[in-house]
């Protein structure tokens, strides 16, 4: 190889480095500051659904959704736990009544519930097949 050319590939190798660094230290900057733990979103009720999109609605004091709402997963057992796996959120979500839960274990479900946003639990009110 010529001088040339290898001045030119270590000036590419070079360029491609400082990219990814910049790369890294901009996703860096993007990740939210606090104790680390991701807070699962409230799921949208159908009346927050109506409602104009720039319109806000005001945090309750409850830390449990006030009504019963529609989730959809697949059961999992974790750690001898029994949870709802969302393959479409990523997020697991604790359940109540594990008696309830175990005939599902490995099956996709819905489950009707309230869901308590601090512990990430839904209280079940219904499970059944979802096909």
């Amino acid at each position: 190889m010529s001088g040339r050319t290898k001045d030119f590939l270590l000036r590419i190798v070079l360029a491609a480095a400082v990219t990814l660094t910049g790369f890294a230290v901009a996703s860096r900057a993007r990740v939210p500051q606090g104790d680390g733990a991701a807070r699962p979103q409230r799921p949208q009720t159908s009346q927050q659904a109506q409602q104009q999109p720039n319109e806000q609605t005001p945090p309750s004091s409850d830390p449990q959704t006030e009504e019963a709402l529609a989730f959809a997963g697949v059961v999992v057992r974790v750690s001898g736990r029994v949870l709802l796996k969302d393959p479409v959120t990523k997020m697991n979500y604790q359940l109540d009544d594990q008696r309830k839960a175990k005939p599902y274990i490995g099956k996709q479900v819905k489950v009707i519930g309230k869901l308590d946003l601090n512990s990430n639990t839904i209280h079940i009110d219904s499970i059944e097949p979802w096909s």
